[in-house]
């Protein structure tokens, strides 16, 4: 499932390239219709993010509510070829001339799978797939969604102390409360992992056993992190000095992680094994002697 930062980007990337643009709104496999005719022929006005959900709105005060999900991902296609945000991602085409119709509306290629929706500018298109959330809502109702949401914390307006609220008083697991959207959003199953081995912070600790100073160092990481993934576009989480090559750019896949998808191995900081266990419906992984506490 895409992280926070990737909700981030796509909102960047619909706010420079469809914003203030007359967008035809269609919905190819068809289970989209009614709310692509409630969108069809507006103006896009702003993209806005929070956590993991993606907010398109239009000059006729609705907006577009995505969540991707697990499968969820958005296609992009202009004059230079087509690449994607979400999973999975592609990159395709070469640089080419694109028709316009009679509307001035650029005329994408046929739709490949099942096109949740396709949005289509003058100058390129875009084609959601597979979201577990695609609907239209008013004002009201995006401020309903939201409100559903715990503070994001690559967002400006965002609330350190409402998640700590949450944390300080629960007998569940930290690495559990970092998974609930409600508590913080944005946070996925590598961003929980990563930020509590670098925390050196023990996944099993109740979050009421956490001390003030570690939920802030906690939440100043997570955004570090967050921030670093959305100018990259991917994620790493470790330091250059605890890489084999520490100028080695971009970085490796193998050498981006300290404990996610490294089970049974060594821990990069003390060479104990990387355990791994389900919890949260996902797969924790940590290290036991760095995150002994």
């Amino acid at each position: 499932m895409p992280e926070g930062h990737t909700l981030h980007r796509l909102a960047a990337h619909f706010g420079a390239a469809y914003a203030g643009r007359r967008l035809r709104v269609t919905s190819p496999q068809g289970r989209f219709a009614e709310g692509a005719r409630r969108l069809d022929g507006r103006t896009l006005t702003e993209a806005d993010a929070h956590g993991k959900q993606l907010f398109l709105g239009f000059d006729s005060g609705s907006w577009l509510r995505v969540h991707l999900g697990l499968y969820g991902a958005w296609t992009f296609g202009d004059a230079s070829g087509e690449r994607s945000l979400g999973a999975p991602r592609v990159r395709s085409g070469s640089e080419r001339e694109l028709d316009l119709d009679e509307d001035g509306f650029v005329v994408p290629p046929p739709p490949a799978g099942a096109v949740r929706v396709r949005l289509v500018s003058a100058e390129g298109w875009a084609d959601l797939r597979g979201p577990s959330a695609c609907e239209v809502v008013t004002e009201d109702g995006k401020d309903a969604a939201r409100a559903r949401l715990g503070p994001d914390p690559l967002r400006a307006d965002a609330d350190p102390e409402r998640a700590w609220a949450v944390v300080s008083r629960s007998r569940s697991t930290v690495a559990a409360l970092l998974m609930r959207q409600d508590v913080i959003a944005g946070v996925g199953n590598i961003y929980r992992a990563e930020s509590l081995f670098r925390a050196g912070i023990g996944p099993h600790r109740a979050g009421r056993d956490l001390t003030r100073a570690e939920w802030r160092m906690l939440w100043a990481d997570l955004a570090a992190m967050l921030r670093d993934g959305v100018r990259d576009g991917r994620i790493v989480t470790t330091r250059p000095e605890h890489r084999p090559d520490p100028d080695l750019r971009p970085v490796p896949r193998s050498d981006s992680f300290y404990v996610s998808y490294r089970t049974g191995e060594p821990c990069r900081l003390c060479g104990a094994g990387v355990r791994a266990e389900e919890l949260a419906g996902r797969t924790l992984y940590w290290c036991p002697k760095c995150q002994s506490r």
